[in-house]
């Protein structure tokens, strides 16, 4: 048929405007799970310098902006910021241990982030050496609102309403303590081996039955000659 009917022609709208209607519901639905601070990083190696990146999303009901960002961190050794403009970084050092606790990044006066948006913050630090590392966030609004992010997330557990920015860390290559790897023992080789007496015992008795066979032919010969 080259023609559709009107019928037809309802019924395709109400189908297409349905499945729109489920694929916005399940953008919007997936939103809270992925609506939180988080942390990512390339080449997450325990003991490792590595850059992490911070996601921070403006969760905000009143439309107030996100001015400040406060990230511990876990005693790292070393650490750095990325220069973002808008923004000053701060790193609280401990001088006595020799360690960094937290960084802290601060909007000036007529920046922030607004909401239904979202901005990355860097950071270069030396990885504890450990299987994950937890990075607790404190975020803070230009109305007054502070959020922790900082609750846990059991094994197996669902995920709390604030959950903690969690990193899990790689193990590093199997080295020795001066770095290098150990290399594998040569196996002994066959060749130019030196002949054992039972070898040498089958070489002499293989030698004799053949001078025997030959003298017997030798004999046979003459005796026919």
């Amino acid at each position: 048929m080259r023609f559709i009917t009107r019928a037809s022609s309802r019924a395709l709208i109400t189908l297409a405007t349905t499945g729109a209607a489920l694929s916005i519901g399940l953008i919007f639905g997936a939103a809270p799970a992925w609506a939180h601070v988080e942390v990512h990083a390339d080449d997450a190696v325990r003991g490792s310098t590595s850059v992490l990146t911070f996601n921070v999303p403006n969760e905000s009901d009143t439309g107030a902006l996100t001015t400040q960002i406060s990230v511990a961190l876990p005693n790292v050794t070393s650490a750095s910021t990325e220069l973002m403009p808008g923004w000053t970084a701060k790193l609280d050092r401990d001088t006595k241990q020799g360690t960094v606790r937290s960084v802290t990044w601060t909007a000036a006066p007529t920046v922030g982030i607004a909401p239904d948006q979202f901005a990355l913050f860097r950071v270069a630090l030396l990885l504890p050496k450990t299987d994950s590392a937890s990075f607790p966030a404190t975020q803070t609004y230009s109305d007054g609102t502070v959020v922790k992010w900082d609750e846990p997330t059991p094994p197996g557990g669902a995920e709390p309403e604030h959950p903690s920015p969690t990193l899990a860390l790689a193990g590093a290559a199997a080295d020795d303590e001066h770095g290098a790897t150990t290399a594998a023992a040569p196996e002994p080789s066959t060749a130019g081996a030196v002949s054992t007496p039972d070898d040498t015992a089958r070489w002499l008795a293989g030698a004799g039955i053949a001078l025997g066979v030959v003298a017997v032919a030798l004999t046979v010969w003459r005796r026919r000659a």
